[in-house]
């Protein structure tokens, strides 16, 4: 047995019926031309093989009576590969927009908790000999990094899969524990972990003192802060439904602009979805005055720890620019805002996030949460920011699952109460992947929004262009 951490146990009480709170992937591959109608056989032996590759597989939470400690991970007595793996079709005429229409309708659905937190979803009806494989998790049990280290586990280099061998120890399934055993653990447990949460709460409460000292001592300019955003459409109380939407863009071209303005490559990426995102809210006439702010999840994984399954995450705020019109000027903006918060984040111990996560009272912090979404609170007051960007490096290589060569990598992400869309991206091999998730009210028309990416990137080039013409004809 092992008990749920602090800060993965805070994505377990942050969700709703309406807030759900897993992420996922959707590949989309081409089938072996001789694997005929065995396909989805094929990826069903290869992930047997491969279970004792992650933790998440196969292990469940079990709930603590009254919720008076954090739930607690037991090997799944009754765990039962086919639960979890699915086989279905796109409807006729099996394009892209039946493909995303599927697969929102399948991430508006919520886990089941009585089950390990995970479902895959292999999808036939593809034309080409294309398939097309969907997976979610819970956001309990894994980040960005430890999510796609989880992902190319399954993935092999060539179209003949690895020999992976079997594990040292056979998988021993747990007994699960009765109320009577659990209450036992948590009552030790609530002895001893408030104090050492009282011990860590000088240190936490100190490293921001600190970091505020130093900002004053050097003048530095304050980062953005939440709760500075404006209101947009997408800023509301969330429905349980999604919609998605994927596109593409050049590596290369991403790389390019790096390389003529200076900036970072996560700078040039929040570029662009700064200005699709005002090109879009200019279009509906709710381009806000104020800069839209986005929150961008931060990896404070230590270099060489085993990234298991949990989470190692912390955030950012940064700034928009989206009431500059000069894309080069907006860029300029962002590239301060990101230098801003990286100093702010590094200021502060990595461990942070976790230490404060500790305080979390189970009972209250999933009631909180429940009164929140179903009196829709979000609604009432100011968000906290606008929408959450995330960018998550990939393989640069081809990759294969059960001899299906990876075509594309889509992530797929989650909304949060008040903030109902996620632009997740996602390098892989040549190009850029990028992954809208929104709640199905809060942006009716994504695929138009997704249009303006590309829009975005074209927009920049064009002003980069315009500013080095002068310099060329001296």
């Amino acid at each position: 047995m092992e008990r749920l951490k602090g800060i993965d146990a805070t994505f377990l009480y942050m969700e709703t019926p309406s807030n759900h709170m897993h992420v996922g992937m959707l590949w989309v591959l081409k089938k072996p031309a001789d694997i005929g109608t065995g396909y989805f056989a094929a990826v069903r032996s290869l992930i047997e093989s491969r279970l004792h590759l992650s933790k998440t597989y196969r292990r469940r939470l079990i709930p603590v009576p009254l919720d008076i400690d954090h739930p607690i991970w037991i090997e799944d007595p009754d765990f039962d590969l086919d639960f979890h793996l699915r086989h279905i079709a796109v409807p006729p005429p099996g394009d892209r927009h039946k493909l995303l229409e599927l697969v929102a309708r399948l991430h508006s659905r919520a886990l089941d908790r009585t089950k390990p937190l995970w479902e895959m979803y292999v999808i036939e009806g593809l034309p080409d000999d294309q398939v097309a494989l969907y997976i979610k998790i819970h956001h309990c049990c894994i980040d960005g990094i430890s999510g796609t280290e989880m992902m190319v586990s399954l993935l092999d280099f060539s179209p003949e899969p690895r020999e992976v061998p079997p594990p040292d120890k056979p998988w021993v399934p747990e007994r699960a524990p009765t109320d009577a055993e659990i209450l036992m653990r948590a009552s030790v447990r609530g002895i001893v972990t408030p104090l050492r949460s009282l011990r860590r709460l000088p240190r936490v409460v100190a490293a921001g003192v600190a970091f505020g000292r130093r900002a004053l001592a050097r003048r530095e300019p304050v980062p953005t802060a939440p709760f500075q955003a404006p209101r947009t459409p997408f800023n509301r109380a969330l429905t349980p439904h999604r919609r998605y939407a994927v596109g593409e863009v050049s590596l290369d071209r991403v790389k390019a602009l790096r390389k003529a303005t200076g900036a970072t490559v996560n700078d040039i990426v929040l570029a662009m979805c700064a200005g699709a995102l005002r090109r879009y809210l200019d279009h509906a006439g709710e381009l806000p005055d104020k800069p839209l702010l986005a929150v961008c999840p931060v990896s404070v994984r230590a270099e060489g720890t085993d990234s298991g399954a949990s989470n190692a995450v912390s955030a950012m705020f940064v700034s928009l620019a989206t009431d500059i019109s000069d894309p080069l000027e907006r860029l300029a903006a962002i590239r301060a805002s990101t230098v801003d918060a990286k100093e702010a984040h590094k200021a502060l111990p990595a461990n942070a996030l976790t230490d404060w996560s500790a305080f979390a009272a189970p009972l209250v912090a999933a009631q909180a949460a429940r009164l929140y979404s179903r009196y829709k609170v979000a609604d009432l007051h100011r968000p906290p920011y606008n929408v959450i960007i995330s960018n998550v490096p990939g393989p640069p290589f081809a990759l294969y699952l059960a001899g299906a060569e990876l075509l594309h990598s889509y992530p797929i992400s989650l909304a949060v109460e008040g903030i109902g869309l996620n632009i997740t991206i996602m390098s892989y091999r040549s190009e850029i992947a990028i992954g809208l998730t929104a709640d199905r009210e809060a942006v009716p028309d994504i695929e138009f929004m997704m249009s303006l990416m590309p829009d975005a990137l074209a927009e920049l080039e064009a002003a980069l262009e315009r500013a080095q013409k002068p310099a060329k004809s001296a």
